[in-house]
């Protein structure tokens, strides 16, 4: 009779012959989905890991159960950067394996607690996913209205995570814990300033809860709510991703098995962004000031034989002055007939020179101005505040709203002033800024949670600029740059642009962190990234900035300038004639790549291979690659370590296993696999290329 007990109970030993009920180990086991990939199942703790044939996918660790959590939140934050204290939080493991089971293709595999009042189960669901190389893993819980739920994985000190998004000071996060929400970068991001203004090593205008092993898989969280992630910091076995307020979680694993077939996955699931036109392989240069500004630009560039794609003036709508200091610009949709007058004849005159004119435009709804506020009032365009009304919030201008873009006559209208920009005036395209300033509380009439509303904002801010340049321009011939992204704006967003860094040198938010920011744009799905040279915020820039930001936009995607916040006083291309030829060169040395860039697009529309890519993009196999954060791919032959310290003139260079690699200003040869100091004195940045010299370059004067 005891043996027949232990057979058929398989969480209790029933108390057999008056006994009393003792545990046993719950029995795992293993079942391979019909897409191949097995699910195993750990004996005692329900631990699930996932493999490709023998090659290990997502896992959970031993001893880290699902866990809901229950607390208040105080929010605090008017800046777009926000911080998030918890009150009363109290943590509710559904630590006891009760058994698991195949059902409809797909293994579950359930949790129970019994603890604090709370009678529940965790279900967690494994099953194939709708593309091709993915599985998903779902996971919903019962017995309480959590706050929030999290979800563990096992961190193998043989693999790693790499991106979460756009992120500025490194590229692999290991150790650290953040949110992830849409925010301002911030600006100066020092350590010890008040991080709800000036931001932290984590705030950042594209998080997206998505991380890749460069092993060769990947793995999203598909939700638009606030994501805290624990890479290893708390227990430096576990990672955790923490759903706040939007359970169930459901994830996405991406099979691979090489990273590069990771980016493609993720391709498939967030979209793809359609390719630049040929003439935005040239170089952008920043203008304001006005008409005659922007067209005594173009005869100095002229005279300075410095071939330019394009000139673009944010200013187009006019001029208002920052809080602080510094030139802003007018937040509206229509050019300022005093400051550029006759604008739709001066873009007709610029493109007949070879040279397209592009502007500025952003969500923010300027109450203040008569151009489309009461518009958007009278068709209830706006999002409104909790209390009712148009929600008119703290904005970089003073006060503004935003369109209500889950109400589709606001996205009309929107739609509609965003093309009469192209068909009316002839600009071929412009910065679509911002979109990180939406309320926490904002009422949108899709009745959306306003949190995960705050976070698909600027996904919807992006698809109504592509929706307005596709029907202006069904033809591709048009640009558009973002700053603000979450999940599914690839798809949406031609290119993006690394935000407002510092016209400095600083580590947290200058020309160092540009680096890391375009290789996680790139590992999260973007193909083209750009930067402002030579940065926006503080300043002013000096000579030595500019040319080393130069040198850096030269072997970018999309070279192009900015004057700055202070360009009154910012060094640019024309201070002095030295900085003339420097810049000249560097141009010619852009447009050199263009054959490469134009291939590395193609490749890019197919595979969402990013133009600037993660060394282990490439060499997968050379483990010291996976740690290089401050020097990148260009393409799949260009290895780029651009010189980012102040006064250096010489800096230490990663060469890749696998490859010989040829200075491309001097010839030399490094073999792949080790470490050099190489010289790098202004004009000669650390380039070098694959496996073969390139004379060319170092010709063009």
């Amino acid at each position: 009779m005891r043996a027949l007990c232990l057979t058929f109970a398989l969480t209790t030993l029933a108390a057999c012959d008056g006994a009393p009920g003792v545990p046993l180990p719950v029995e795992g086991g293993e079942v391979t989905l019909a897409h191949g990939v097995r699910v195993r199942v750990a004996d005692g703790s329900g631990a699930v890991a996932l493999f490709d044939g023998d090659r290990p996918l997502w896992a959970m660790p031993e001893g880290a159960p699902p866990t809901a959590r229950t607390f208040t939140e105080r929010v605090r934050g008017e800046l777009a950067i926000w911080t998030f204290t918890r009150l009363g939080e109290r943590a509710f493991p559904y630590d006891r394996f009760t058994g698991w089971r195949e059902e409809g293709g797909a293994v579950l595999v359930e949790h129970a607690i019994d603890a604090d009042g709370v009678v529940g189960t965790a279900t967690l669901r494994v099953a194939p996913g709708e593309r091709p190389g993915t599985t998903v893993v779902r996971l919903e819980v019962t017995g309480l209205d959590a706050s929030s739920l999290a979800i563990p994985a096992r961190c193998d000190p043989a693999g790693s995570f790499h991106g979460f998004g756009e992120q500025y000071h490194r590229t692999e996060q290991t150790g650290a814990a953040f949110d992830l929400i849409v925010s301002e970068q911030g600006i100066g991001r020092e350590p010890g300033a008040i991080r709800d203004v000036l931001g932290d090593a984590h705030t950042t205008y594209f998080p997206m809860p998505y991380y890749l092993d460069a092993r060769g898989f990947g793995v999203l969280a598909r939700t638009d709510h606030r994501v805290h992630v624990d890479v290893c910091a708390a227990d430096p076995d576990v990672m955790w991703t923490e759903v706040i307020d939007g359970a169930p979680i459901e994830l996405v694993v991406f099979h691979g098995p090489t990273p590069r077939d990771v980016i493609a996955q993720l391709g498939e699931e967030v979209g793809r962004p359609a390719p630049p036109p040929a003439w935005a392989w040239g170089v952008w240069i920043s203008r304001q000031g006005g008409r005659e500004a922007v067209l005594a630009a173009a005869d100095e560039l002229e005279a300075a034989e410095i071939p330019v794609a394009a000139i673009w003036s944010q200013d187009w709508t006019g001029v208002r002055m920052n809080i602080g200091g510094g030139f802003g610009v007018q937040y509206r949709w229509n050019a300022d007939p005093a400051h550029y007058p006759e604008l739709g004849a001066m873009i007709a005159s610029l493109r007949a020179r070879g040279i397209r004119f592009l502007a500025y435009a952003n969500p923010f709804v300027d109450p203040a101005l008569p151009d489309h506020f009461e518009d958007l009032r009278a068709i209830d365009g706006l999002v409104r505040a909790p209390g009712g009304g148009p929600y008119e919030f703290t904005a970089p201008n003073g006060r503004s709203g935003h369109p209500d873009l889950t109400r589709e006559a606001a996205r009309d209208y929107v739609r509609g002033e965003l093309r009469e920009m192209v068909e009316e005036l002839g600009i071929d395209g412009w910065m679509a800024d911002f979109g990180e300033w939406t309320p926490l509380d904002a009422v949108v009439s899709d009745g959306s949670d306003p949190r995960a509303f705050h976070n698909r904002f600027p996904v919807e801010w992006h698809r109504v600029n592509r929706e307005a340049m596709d029907a202006a321009r069904p033809d591709g011939d048009w640009v558009t740059i973002a700053r603000s992204g979450w999940t599914g704006v690839q798809r949406h967003s031609m290119m993006h642009w690394v935000g407002d860094q510092e016209a400095t040198w600083s580590e947290h938010d200058g020309l160092p962190t540009v680096v890391p920011a375009m290789i996680t744009l790139g590992l999260a799905g973007v193909p083209y990234a750009t930067h402002d040279i030579a940065g926006f915020s503080g300043g002013p820039s000096t000579r030595e900035l500019f040319m080393r930001w130069t040198e850096l936009g030269a072997f970018s995607p999309i070279m192009r300038t900015h004057e700055g916040n202070r360009r009154d006083v910012n060094h640019d291309w024309n201070a002095d004639a030295e900085t003339v030829a420097h810049f000249r060169r560097f141009v010619r040395v852009h447009d050199a790549l263009r054959g490469e860039l134009e291939r590395g697009s193609a490749q890019a529309q197919a595979t969402s291979i990013p133009l600037v890519r993660h060394l282990m993009l490439e060499f997968p196999a050379d483990r010291a690659a996976w740690d290089v954060h401050d020097q990148y791919l260009l393409g799949d032959a260009l290895l780029v370590a651009p010189v980012v310290r102040e006064g250096a003139t010489r800096r230490s260079v990663y060469f890749p296993a696998g490859a010989a690699w040829f200075d491309v200003w001097t010839g030399a040869r490094f073999e792949g696999g080790a470490r050099a100091e190489v010289d790098a004195p202004i004009g000669r940045p650390p380039v070098f290329s694959r496996d073969t010299d390139r004379a060319d370059l170092r010709a063009i004067e």
